[in-house]
């Protein structure tokens, strides 16, 4: 499969796009203000032990405390000293750890940000800490050695394994490593330079660990650029194109050290057209922000995201079809379970996902259906897990959050409907200033002295309390025997309103 990586760099931002066979399957945006914590390391200060929740928070110097829930120091609290301070390696207890025999107020950990902060939520926070490279990741409190589950070839994973035990002890490194996806086919000398490397980072996060007070920042992740290089780019990928000089220069230093193997595909754009709209990647984001999502064969879908998961509706549209009903439903159903990965990477959605697929009534279109799901996640970065149809037809699915998705980084909830994707019509704007007036006259009835109304709203709702609405009006204010007046204000949104009260003898407005 043909793939490209295009970095596009100015003075505010920075963006990565992966394209695959020419359209757009990964956006990642940093910008001057600030970009993904994730992979961050912290030396925190603990702020509050939950025991009902088995979780604490942890002050590490950013807006919000992160979370800390006690599975996420499970393993770091079976026998690593320079965490906590103390351990006992016998492993007798096999009982999980309750958090407040694990942690304390005001005690000082080391932690990394697996999921940066979303909306009113702080990061999420993990003790099990994670170095990478362009093919390991090392776990400094871990002595496991293990290979990723994509390297499927059995032999080629003993290869792995074998090497690593080598180099471990060559390294004289106890050390907990990973070979990742990408180390398929790595030579011996590559695994070992890229052990040597993190672990002398590994070194200067323990000296910085050693000199700072709590909170604060002891390891910065690679710029989006770098981390892009390691971990987006594949041994097929045929090329990397990047329109900024500075980030050039940095990304040939990155692939001549690491990936040698690169050097002839990494590209200077030229020419005065900008890269992305070159490639069409600014009308794709456009596309990706929108709710529905055409396919070819001219049905749709309708990506919903909510607080607490996504929904996924797949409609037949304009797609008719040319035999059988349940065969335009079944080729509408495949495409959408090919396209739905690539959008769900591209938006960066993650949680809960129910998809509502067309029913069907054929058993063996189902199992299709859900292999072209399967195999479409397959390279999807981000762990993902899908389960078979419900009873309702429903199929559900969980992908892995790690960061905002691409609609929160990029826009923010509109200020005429405060984010509910609905506004209130005129006609319903009217019967409340109606039946406010209404009511507001009631209940001052008995009061001392005569008092009109002035109602302010925009200019839609005016003119129909001028029109459609203008013999309700003029009858309520015979039957309240109150004068009310009309004022527009443009910057009111559809459905803002306000009833001012105001002397008799106060001058029009």
């Amino acid at each position: 499969m043909k793939s490209e990586l295009l970095i596009n760099v100015t003075p505010f931002e920075t963006r990565v796009a992966l394209v695959l066979e020419g359209l757009l399957h990964d956006l990642q945006i940093a910008r001057a203000s600030g970009g993904s914590l994730t992979g961050n390391i912290y030396l925190g200060r603990v702020e509050r032990i939950l025991p009902g929740m088995q979780a604490a928070f942890v002050n590490v110097g950013l807006d919000r405390p992160g979370f800390l829930h006690v599975r996420d120091i499970a393993k770091a609290s079976a026998g690593v000293g320079p965490l906590f301070g103390q351990r006992s390696a016998s492993g007798e207890d096999a009982r999980e750890p309750e958090i407040q025999e694990l942690l304390h107020e005001g005690q000082q950990i080391l932690v990394q940000i697996s999921k940066d902060p979303i909306g009113s939520k702080g990061a999420r926070l993990s003790t099990d800490l994670a170095l990478a490279s362009r093919y390991i990741v090392i776990m400094p409190f871990d002595a496991h050695v293990g290979v990723s589950q994509r390297i499927e070839d059995p032999t080629e994973r003993e290869r792995l394994r074998g090497g690593i035990e080598k180099i471990r002890e060559r390294q004289a490194s106890c050390l907990g490593v990973i070979a990742r996806t990408v180390a398929d086919g790595a030579r011996e000398e590559q695994l070992d330079a890229d052990l040597a490397y993190l672990l002398r980072v590994w070194g200067r996060v323990v000296e910085r660990r050693k000199s700072c007070t709590a909170p604060a920042l002891v390891y910065e992740e690679l710029p989006i650029q770098i981390r892009a290089m390691r971990d987006i780019v594949t041994p097929d990928a045929d090329a990397i194109t990047i329109d900024d000089g500075v980030t050039y220069d940095r990304v040939r230093r990155f692939v001549d050290e690491f990936s040698p193997d690169f050097a002839d595909r990494v590209h200077r754009h030229a020419g005065n057209r900008p890269l992305f709209e070159r490639y069409g990647i600014e009308d794709e984001i456009r596309r990706a922000l929108d709710a529905k999502v055409a396919l070819r064969c001219g049905g749709s879908l309708v990506i919903e995201q909510t607080e607490a998961m996504v929904t996924i509706d797949v409609n037949t549209g304009g797609f008719l079809g040319s035999r059988t009903l349940e065969d335009t439903v079944f080729r509408t159903n495949m495409e959408a379970a090919q396209v739905i990965p690539r959008h769900l990477r591209l938006r960066n959605l993650g949680g809960i996902i129910v998809v509502d697929f067309i029913d069907m009534h054929d058993e063996e279109h189902k199992r299709q259906v859900l292999r072209t799901l399967e195999r479409a996640c397959e390279g999807d970065s981000a762990r993902t897990r899908i389960e078979g149809f419900s009873a309702f037809g429903l199929v559900q699915m969980s992908r892995k959050r790690t960061r905002e998705s691409l609609v929160q980084q990029m826009c923010e909830p509109c200020s005429g409907c405060a984010g509910s994707g609905h506004v209130k019509s005129a006609e319903t704007a009217c019967v409340e200033i109606l039946r406010s007036l209404m009511y507001h006259a009631r209940r001052n009835s008995g009061d001392a002295g005569s008092v009109d109304y002035i109602v302010r709203a925009n200019q839609v709702v005016i003119d129909r309390l001028l029109d459609e609405d203008a013999a309700l009006l003029a009858s309520l204010s015979s039957g309240i025997e109150r004068a009310v007046r009309l004022q527009v204000e443009p910057c009111y949104a559809s459905g803002q309103f306000d009833l001012v009260c105001v002397p008799t003898a106060f001058p029009a407005a």
